[in-house]
């Protein structure tokens, strides 16, 4: 089955349990259509670099599934029709990566940034 990455952008005034039960609900919604949900990580509440519903701030999560292409039409439906979604983005993969995603590295950790240069 294709791999796909979701990056998902709920409303800020949901707690983080309520941001994780999201995670939850769309992960049953793509094994219910005969896929999975191989793993998510919730960011945490980030700041955007423009307003969307009038929100400044949002509740980021990356969801990685393993589905077939009609379990994902039918979440990405869901999540558009979702009140606290704002914002869904799905690429499809080759592979999946083992390592956490940047975002949740710490700055120590980045190994694919280079050096900075000094300023004089």
């Amino acid at each position: 089955m294709p791999l796909y990455e979701h990056v998902m952008i709920a409303r800020q005034d949901l707690s983080n349990t309520q941001a994780e039960a999201l995670i939850e609900h769309f992960s049953t919604v793509l094994s219910d259509n005969e896929g999975k949900l191989v793993d998510s990580e919730y960011w945490g509440v980030k700041t955007m670099a423009y307003k969307i519903n009038k929100n400044r701030k949002g509740h980021y999560a990356l969801l990685r599934s393993d589905a077939p292409a009609s379990a994902i039409h039918e979440m990405e439906r869901l999540m558009r029709l979702h009140e606290d979604v704002m914002r869904v983005l799905t690429i499809k993969m080759d592979e999946h990566k083992e390592l956490p995603s940047v975002q949740m590295q710490k700055r120590d950790e980045r190994s694919d940034r280079g050096e900075r240069r000094e300023r004089r």
